[in-house]
């Protein structure tokens, strides 16, 4: 076997968050179309949530000095 047949794998097999099986190389980090597809639902429809702090804007101050 020459070196150009062979593979190189640029992500780690590690377990699909959805499903638990391998991933696959193409799907990564999912192991299939559809348990990607199932993931991006879960985002569109508010399943997954990123908390944010609304008290950092309501004193009108964004973190810059001004400076003249």
């Amino acid at each position: 076997m020459s070196d150009d047949n062979k593979i190189v794998r640029l992500r780690p097999v590690r377990p699909c968050p959805i499903c638990e099986q391998p991933s696959v190389q193409a799907f990564h980090p999912f192991c299939s179309g559809r348990c990607a597809d199932i993931d991006l639902n879960r985002w569109l429809t508010g399943a997954y949530v990123i908390p944010a702090r609304d008290d950092e804007e309501e004193d009108g101050d964004d973190g810059y000095e001004d400076v003249e």
